[in-house]
């Protein structure tokens, strides 16, 4: 029971995170790693989880979605699946020694890249006039991150819609959670397929994010963002602090 409430308040907090700005993966993560679950199998796990927190928020944003013309919606929808699952499918290749020695990395460069996003949207609207909008090129290397680690790629999302000249947040913040629910849905039947799922502790998070992702909507307009950019930023140095305390004991 006590693993119960954990998972599932990580998946509150996650699912709201996920839906604001990113970072839900600092949280469900190393909480399911806490409960005992392997480092391969939390990472799987942690992003099949999201999934219905993912859909809870892309409605909570169907207005702003529906704005995109159907035809790039489409498109993105496909490169995003197929960069997934290419990701997806390096995750089942990796080992629970060699991953566990990846992870600190994985999470402070996650931390890092979150905490220059406002930067990085500024440089990525500066240089958009040489990247086309849209593309594969782009938007596939990110798919296989997300599939693959899944850490922060909110945020990186967010930057490669400013690369290709997209302004609205609001708007920007309904596609990433659309790509990331569709990302995750191509990860789901590769995890499972190799059965690094762990169908307990993914179902505790997944009731917690599909509650968090739909309040993750409503927060987003009204929450100060300096303030949950400052509260994702503790928790990505404090996991990438814990993962490397880890790493260095051999717990």
């Amino acid at each position: 029971m006590t693993d119960f409430l954990l998972l599932l308040v990580a998946g509150v907090l996650g699912g709201v995170l996920n839906a604001v700005a990113g970072g839900g993966t600092f949280i469900t993560f190393p909480a399911l790693v806490f409960v005992g679950v392997p480092v391969v199998s939390a990472n799987a796990t942690s992003t099949v989880a999201a999934l219905p927190g993912y859909l809870s928020a892309a409605l909570g944003f169907r207005r702003e979605i529906a704005l995109l013309p159907r035809a790039i919606f489409n498109r993105l929808t496909l490169l995003t699946m197929a960069g997934g699952a290419a990701g997806s499918a390096l995750l089942l290749l990796s080992s629970n020694e060699a991953f566990a020695v990846l992870v600190p990395f994985l999470l402070l460069a996650a931390t890092l890249v979150f905490m220059a996003g406002g930067r990085l949207r500024a440089w990525a609207a500066r240089y958009r006039g040489g990247v086309t909008a849209f593309g594969a090129g782009t938007m596939i290397p990110v798919a296989i991150y997300g599939g693959y680690f899944n850490g922060g790629l909110g945020i990186v999302l967010l930057a490669l819609f400013a690369l290709w000249g997209m302004t609205d947040l609001i708007e920007m913040n309904g596609l990433k959670n659309w790509l990331s629910f569709a990302l995750s849905i191509i990860s789901f039947a590769i995890f499972a397929a190799g059965g690094q799922v762990a169908w307990g502790p993914a179902l505790s998070v997944a009731i917690g994010t599909v509650l968090g992702g739909y309040l993750g909507a409503p927060v987003a307009r009204s929450i100060p963002v300096p303030v949950l950019r400052g509260l994702i930023a503790v928790v990505g140095f404090g996991m990438t602090a814990v993962f490397f305390w880890r790493l260095a004991s051999g717990a």
